[in-house]
């Protein structure tokens, strides 16, 4: 289990690394250095998976699919804006910059979750066959 949980994990935090790396790559109002970039990625998780928690358990009891996706989407805007403020080494200017990178970070963690998911399934389906 605690490899599973690992590999979820894993995937999240590249998920957010590279959603991170990939808008500064297109976005010419978002910059990020090297160091910043592993502070803005743990942070961000941190500050991700709490306003996660706290909207889907406790604020919103039946969450559809809708509903989950438009919450990570919000999400992912607060995350941003904590981490922007927070570490020095990131810097994002105009309020069109935060919903670009907003959408790139929510689809590569998006992906990172589901190939994480998918590791942790086919993981299982072998420890089914053994």
């Amino acid at each position: 289990m605690l490899a599973r949980w690992g590999i979820r994990l894993g995937c999240s935090l590249a998920g957010i690394a590279i959603g991170i790396i990939a808008s500064s790559a297109v976005l010419s109002r978002f910059s990020v250095d090297a160091t910043a970039v592993v502070q803005a990625t743990l942070l961000f998780w941190i500050i991700h998976l709490g306003i996660q928690v706290l909207a889907l358990r406790v604020l919103v009891r039946e969450p559809s699919i809708a509903l989950a996706g438009l919450l990570a989407l919000a999400s992912t805007v607060v995350a941003l804006i904590i981490v922007n403020l927070v570490v020095s080494g990131l810097s994002i200017h105009r309020f069109s910059t935060y919903i670009f990178a907003t959408v790139i970070i929510w689809i590569t963690t998006s992906v990172g979750d589901v190939i994480g998911r998918r590791l942790v399934r086919q993981r299982r389906q072998e420890a089914k066959q053994t």
